[in-house]
């Protein structure tokens, strides 16, 4: 199949590779079939893009990779494991302004291809975490 993305021009894809959101994303919940684009497994960036939607896509970055030692405290069940832990990720003209979403993480199985929004209870995980000012990302 093929998706005339906005931010990638043309984008081969089969459909095994589709991820569901069953619920959507928040304030997204319409689109629910997104594919998760990077060079390589291992980048630090990914686009979660939308299938329904070739305008729609978002900057993830591996959580694990920013903070490896990053457990939100989940409802039980939300998605069964394997789990890879994304969040959505703010990439303003400052660089030193890139801030992720760590309350409210993407959960994805690759394995089944099902992905969901969660809410993490942890006080500790805010909305705005600017991560070059937060965090050891990229050797800074």
């Amino acid at each position: 199949m093929q998706l005339n993305t906005k931010h990638f021009g043309e984008v081969e894809y089969s459909e095994d590779t589709v991820i569901t959101f069953e619920e959507g994303l928040v304030g997204f919940g319409e689109y629910t079939r997104f594919i998760l684009l990077a060079d390589k497994p291992d980048d630090l960036f990914h686009w979660l893009q939308s299938t329904e939607d070739e305008e729609l896509a978002f900057v993830l970055m591996d959580i694990k990779q920013i903070m490896p030692d990053y457990e939100p405290k989940l409802e039980q069940d939300l998605i069964e494991p394997p789990i890879s832990y994304y969040t959505i990720a703010v990439v303003p003209e400052v660089m030193e302004d890139m801030r992720v979403n760590l309350k409210a993480p993407i959960l994805i199985n690759k394995d089944i291809r099902k992905g969901k929004q969660a809410i993490a209870d942890n006080k500790e995980y805010g909305v705005r975490h600017y991560i070059f000012k937060e965090s050891r990302v990229m050797g800074c």
